[in-house]
């Protein structure tokens, strides 16, 4: 039976393995199909201490990995299905093969929602198209973008944008948008901001350089097709965590986010139990927040273990 089993490869599964690790725990981290997380498809990271330089999304992550396998950290790769947690041990099931541990630390994460196009995967990340306009608008400095999406994250993101961009628009499916009242009147007073009503995007089209150069349009009431030229995409019409797993076990939101305990942003109402990361925060969604999250985790992890001997 392992001490501490961490399910996720993430910022917040590999620093709950760096201080597991280091507390002598010997962790095992379970990899799931995107191994470093959403990270890994990050062309730059400007905004995690320690680089002043920046770093790319792909070398911070196998650096949070060796340092964590520098202090013992055993890694496999396997995608839970279930789980059960009613007992004192606490089993996670992949397949036909049964894992058993005493903590376990969950820090899948989330995916975000997509438009599902074709060119939408090809330039994601590296070529122009974005989730996290905290993340990467500042690339975009004096540069026309887009975001598609109508609720508060895709205001949020287009508000933001305005500090680097020198015009936003926002495409959005219908003739309002959803967001909240107060986030629906900042967007639509800023006069960086150019709304494109009533329609869906239809392709996201690439340069020879293999980055965004514009972005291709119908509107779903006339029919009308056009293309808004632009340097960066950036989707924000939701995320979707990556707990169904786990959902029987522990208490989620109407959305699917792990519930912490009042009081706690990293206890659930299992004993042992912690989640950390974007799979219970859907507000900050940064590494950095991810980080402490899973450092929360471990010592709360190896306190109680201490508790129970």
């Amino acid at each position: 039976m392992e001490n501490v089993i961490i399910v996720g490869t993430g910022c917040a599964g590999l620093t709950a393995a760096i201080y597991t690790g280091r507390a002598n725990l010997n962790p095992l981290v379970i990899e799931g199909n995107q191994p470093g997380g959403q990270l890994t498809t990050t062309s730059e990271v400007e905004n995690f201490p320690g680089w002043p330089e920046g770093i790319d999304g792909y070398s911070l992550m196998d650096n949070l990995r060796k340092q964590a396998t520098r202090f013992g950290t055993r890694f496999e790769n396997n995608l839970i299905d279930s789980v059960d947690f009613s007992g004192d041990v606490k089993i996670l099931k992949a397949g036909d093969k049964t894992y058993e541990a005493k903590t376990v630390i969950i820090s899948t994460g989330a995916s975000p929602r997509l438009l599902g196009l074709d060119s939408e995967k090809k330039l994601f990340g590296t070529g122009g198209v974005s989730t996290c306009a905290t993340c990467d608008g500042a690339f975009y400095r004096d540069m026309n973008v887009v975001v598609v999406g109508g609720g508060d994250s895709a205001c949020e993101e287009a508000l933001f944008l305005t500090r680097f961009a020198s015009k936003v628009t926002l495409i959005h499916r219908r003739d309002e948008l959803r967001a909240s009242k107060i986030m629906a009147d900042r967007t639509l007073a800023n006069e960086k901001i150019e709304m494109c009503w009533d329609s869906g995007v239809t392709n996201i089209e690439g340069a020879d350089d293999g980055a965004v150069s514009g972005v291709s349009v119908k509107n779903l009431k006339t029919g009308e097709e056009k293309t808004i030229p632009c340097k960066g995409a950036f989707i924000a019409i939701g995320h979707i965590p990556n707990t169904q797993p786990f959902a029987d076990a522990l208490k989620t939101d109407e959305n699917g986010y792990f519930l912490a305990e009042p009081g706690s942003q990293i206890r659930t109402n299992v004993p042992g139990v912690y989640v950390a990361g974007d799979c219970v925060d859907h507000i900050f969604r940064q590494a950095i927040t991810a980080a402490g999250m899973g450092c929360q985790a471990a010592i709360e992890a190896e306190r109680w273990m201490a508790e129970q001997e």
